[in-house]
């Protein structure tokens, strides 16, 4: 008998938490429909002898809503084994949207998540107003891989209010129609609803985005008409108000299939371990993401990212050439390393956050605290800034400093992402494209705290960006590899498995810059039964799906 595909003679883990085994998998279409000992040819065979087979990982947190309009490969995270994106994350969608408030929407999700608005207008096609027709235009697209979003509260509200929704409260009327838009987006397609409490995220005009601090009456009501559709709520909260906000996601829980929300060290792990554990008791359905390294920007002379004096801010506008020769130039240094040296104490604080990435092709993220430029300054007898110029003119300004603004304690972080309800994610693909990149976690998951430090068992880190994600939104036909269910697949070389070092390109429309990040290891993808990647490069195909609710 033939298949489409055989996935021959590797080692399968297959998501469920249970011990890897040996098997051949055969796919016909876009389907699992035999693991074991498969006889036969395949139409495709993939050589697994000596590799790991895996279900495809599921991204919980992007913001490819704006790229895959331009890159329906949704670089990066094709390169990293992820078969399933969410979009729509934090309270910001484009959809619902009404004509006159594309500009709007663009314009928030610039500030917000750092996509130029420009790129936005005129990379997307913009030609819905409800949810369901944005996933429309997204199907047309064509991505390489599975693509699913929430509706967020911004746009919502919007929608309903118009500029009252910014800083005013709704009317019972207005919160009756905010709640049944959701409702209905939901019932279009959206896998649920997100919405956004952190205040620093603002509009252009510095406000701070619509929803930010709605009612709490007002999330319920939307909770239940999400939860009659099947939907889940996810919440980034600021937890300001501790008790209140966990109470908040405790009663959205209660009336939907779940609540996802984003947490960091920061938020207080203790604390939030008691809740959640008191919550999942109840028998609610809770999760939360984190980053799993540390968290934070990018920085180097290819970036917009580091020091703002007035000579550095000129050094900005220059062309990578011209600031290389630039730092190079003895007096114009002197006028760099003076500048910041003047700032004194508060620039000396911030450089214990910034780390030196290193000039392998596999950067460091997991150095001690006490390998920060300041550190390596002070061991050198230098000013912070005279190593960042030192190493950059040594590495021909091709070196990358990583900023661990949260999640710093390694130690602390290793033991929140072991909670039973906290998973490891948050990449943020696709947003803050020219300041970070942490679209890769899920490769470092498995080259870090499972092969490196041994944290996870092999089982255990693939069923944490595998079922347990899938699960989240409800993908009952994806997530693990089992006969009849659909055929997203990775394989890859744990031994060789690892980031490759972040890059600028400017690939965005406009010329406008955003980092990617390779991987290595990987020798093939699989998405609903087609290689989409093979040995860490993309090809072609693009048989990714928009995976609606009503489809689960």
């Amino acid at each position: 008998m033939s298949h489409d595909l055989v996935i021959r003679g590797g080692t399968v883990v297959d998501g469920t938490g249970n011990a890897p085994f040996d098997a051949d998998i055969a796919v016909d279409g876009d389907q699992i429909v035999e693991i074991g000992k498969v006889g036969g040819r395949g139409r495709e065979e993939i050589q697994a002898g000596g590799l790991i087979v895996s279900p495809g990982f599921v991204d919980l947190h992007t913001h490819l809503d704006a790229q895959i309009g331009w890159d329906p490969q949704v670089t990066s995270v094709s390169w990293h084994g992820v078969t399933t994106a969410l979009l729509g994350n934090c309270g910001v969608s484009f959809a619902p949207c009404k004509p006159a408030d594309r500009e709007f929407l663009a314009g928030m999700m610039e500030t917000v998540e750092d996509i130029p608005k420009n790129a936005i207008l005129h990379g997307l096609p913009w030609n819905w107003e409800s949810y369901g027709g944005y996933l429309d235009a997204l199907e047309s697209l064509g991505p390489s891989i599975n693509i699913c979003g929430l509706v967020g509260h911004c746009a919502t509200r919007f929608y309903v209010m118009g500029e009252r929704a910014v800083e005013e409260p709704a009317t019972d009327d207005e919160i009756r129609q905010i709640a049944a838009l959701a409702g209905q987006s939901v019932k279009e397609g959206a896998v649920g609803f997100s919405t956004n409490r952190l205040p620093q995220h603002r509009l252009p005009d510095g406000r701070s985005i619509p929803g930010t601090f709605a009612h709490r009456d007002e999330l319920r009501a939307v909770a239940r008409e999400v939860g009659r559709h099947g939907g889940l709520m996810q919440t980034v909260s600021s937890f300001r108000d501790f008790e209140e906000e966990t109470a908040l996601i405790a009663d959205e829980a209660r009336v939907t299939r779940g609540a996802l929300f984003s947490c960091a060290l920061e938020s207080g792990a203790e604390r939030l371990d008691e809740k959640v554990k008191a919550m999942r008791a109840e028998g609610l359905k809770v999760t939360s993401i984190t980053v799993p390294r540390s968290g934070g920007g990018v920085g180097g002379l290819a970036t917009s990212n580091f020091f703002r004096t007035p000579a550095w801010n000129a050094l900005r506008k220059q062309g990578f050439d011209a600031r290389l020769t630039t730092i190079r130039n003895p007096e114009a240094r002197r006028q760099l390393i003076d500048e910041v040296k003047a700032q004194g104490e508060p620039v000396m604080e911030a450089m214990k956050r910034w780390f030196w990435m290193g000039d392998a092709r596999r950067p460091r993220y997991t150095q001690q605290l006490d390998e920060s430029l300041y550190h390596v300054a002070q061991a050198a007898g230098e000013h912070p800034v005279e190593t960042w110029l030192r190493i950059s003119d040594r590495t021909d300004g091709k070196a990358l400093f990583h900023l661990r603004a949260f999640n710093t304690d390694l130690q602390a972080l290793q033991k929140l992402i072991t909670m039973d309800w906290a998973m490891p994610g948050l990449g943020d693909a696709g947003a803050h494209v020219s300041q970070m990149i942490d679209s890769g976690w899920a490769t470092f998951i498995l080259s870090h705290w499972h092969r490196d430090a041994g944290v996870y068992s092999l089982q255990e880190a693939v069923r944490r960006i595998s079922a347990v994600p899938a699960d989240v939104l409800g993908l009952t036909d994806r997530g693990t590899l089992e006969i009849g269910k659909r055929a997203d697949i990775n394989v890859f070389d744990l031994d060789r498995l690892e980031e490759r070092m972040p890059e600028i390109v400017h690939d965005f429309p406009f010329g406008a810059p955003r980092f990617i990040q390779r991987a290595a290891g990987y020798a093939a993808t699989v998405c609903n039964g087609e290689v989409v990647l093979r040995d860490d490069e993309l090809a072609d195909a693009r048989p990714g799906r928009v995976l609606r609710s009503y489809e689960r």
